[in-house]
C-alpha cells in the first residue's frame, strides 16, 4: 500500500476531525475523505470513533453506528467494541483513541476522527484533569446537601466557581465543592495542570459541521423512523434481557428508554418514536451550540446542508489540507 505523502519523521503527523451534531452527515464525509486520501481506494485512512454512544456493542442501531457498506472498506476503530454492562468514559475512549491514532501513523494512515460528543474530543485533544478519587464520605456529605446549601458552602470554599456555576446546577455545583473539599485545592487549579493531550504533537485538520437546523431535525425524525422499521426495538429488547443497571450510559441512552416504556406497555410505538425524536432533537440542538462556541474560533464551520456533490467537494478540501499542512 502506498502512503500519503507524509513521513513518520515529521514533528507532528495529520490528524483530520470531522465533528458536530447527530445526523450532520459526518460519517459518510469521513469515508469520503478517506476515499479522497487514497485516490479512490479505502486503504489511506482510519476513521475513528469519537461518539459516546457507539463505542457500545449492544447500541448498533440507535447510535446509529456505520454498517459494513457504509464503511465501504475503510477500516474503523472504536465502534462497538464495548460491552453494554461497562461505563466507559471520556479518560478511557482518550486513551484509546492515542492508540488508534498511532496505530494508523504508524501504517502510513490518516486517522480521521469523527464524532459528536465535546468531552471525548476535548479530553483527547487537551488533557484530563489529574484530579484523585474523592472520598466516598466526602462524596455523599456533599451531595447530600440541597443544591442552595452546597452552593452557598461553594462560595465560602471556592468563591470563583461559585461566581461561575449557575446555583441551581446539582451536579457542577456539587463536584467542585467535593473537588476542593477532598483535595484542598479547588477544581479551576486541577484544571490547568490538564495532562494527557495531543493538541500540540499533531497537525490537525479540523472541519465542525453546522447545517441548517431545520435540515438537521429533519434528518433526526427520518433517522429515528427508519431506526424503529430496521430494528431498534428488537435492539434494546435484547439489551432489557440482559437485566442491567439502568443507570449505565448504554441503558440511558437515546432511544431506550423510550422503547423500554413501549415494551412495558406504558406507551405506544407511536408515542415511543415521538418521544425518541423529541429527546434526538434536542440532544441534537444542545451539540450544536457546543460546537458553535466551544471549539477554536478558527476551526472552519461548514454550515450548509449535505449531499453527494458537497461531501465530495468537502473531502477534496479536507485532503488538501491535511496533505499540505
Amino acid at each position: 500500500m502506498a502512503s500519503p505523502s507524509f513521513s513518520t519523521a515529521n514533528a507532528r503527523l495529520p490528524v483530520a476531525l470531522i465533528a458536530g451534531p447527530t445526523a450532520s452527515g459526518k460519517s459518510a464525509l469521513a469515508v469520503a475523505l478517506a476515499k479522497s486520501l487514497g485516490n479512490g481506494t479505502p486503504g489511506h485512512a482510519m476513521v475513528v470513533n469519537a461518539d459516546a454512544s457507539q463505542v457500545y456493542a449492544d447500541l448498533a442501531i440507535l447510535s446509529a453506528r456505520p454498517t459494513d457498506d457504509e464503511m465501504d472498506g475503510v477500516p474503523h476503530r472504536l465502534f462497538g467494541h464495548v460491552d453494554g454492562s461497562q461505563a466507559h468514559n471520556a479518560a478511557r475512549w482518550a486513551g484509546e483513541a492515542r492508540g488508534a491514532i498511532a496505530e494508523a501513523h504508524a501504517a502510513g494512515r490518516v486517522p480521521i476522527l469523527v464524532g459528536g460528543t465535546g468531552l471525548y474530543l476535548r479530553t483527547l485533544l487537551h488533557g484530563i484533569a489529574p484530579v484523585p478519587e474523592i472520598d466516598p464520605q466526602v462524596r455523599d456529605a456533599v451531595r447530600a446537601f440541597p443544591v442552595a446549601e452546597a452552593h452557598a458552602a461553594l462560595a465560602v470554599a471556592d468563591p470563583a466557581a461559585a461566581e461561575r456555576l449557575n446555583p441551581a446546577d446539582t451536579t457542577r455545583v456539587a463536584r467542585a465543592l467535593e473537588v476542593v473539599r477532598a483535595t484542598g485545592r479547588t477544581l479551576a487549579d486541577w484544571q490547568q495542570a490538564r495532562e494527557g493531550g495531543i493538541a500540540d504533537t499533531i497537525a490537525l485538520a479540523p472541519l465542525i459541521l453546522l447545517p441548517p437546523r431545520d435540515w438537521l431535525r429533519a434528518r433526526c425524525d427520518a433517522r429515528l423512523v427508519q431506526m424503529f422499521e430496521g430494528g431498534a426495538i428488537e435492539e434494546v429488547e435484547a439489551l432489557l434481557a440482559r437485566e442491567l443497571d439502568p443507570d449505565l450510559p448504554a441503558m440511558r441512552a437515546i432511544g431506550v428508554p423510550q422503547i423500554a416504556a413501549h415494551l412495558r406497555g406504558e406507551i405506544s410505538r407511536a408515542d415511543a418514536l415521538e418521544a425518541a425524536q423529541a429527546a434526538t432533537r434536542q440532544y441534537a440542538k444542545r451539540q450544536y451550540t457546543w460546537f458553535r462556541h466551544q471549539p477554536p474560533a478558527d476551526w472552519p464551520r461548514h454550515e450548509e446542508s449535505l449531499n453527494i456533490d458537497s461531501i465530495d467537494q468537502l473531502a477534496i478540501i479536507l485532503r488538501d489540507r491535511l496533505l499540505t499542512g
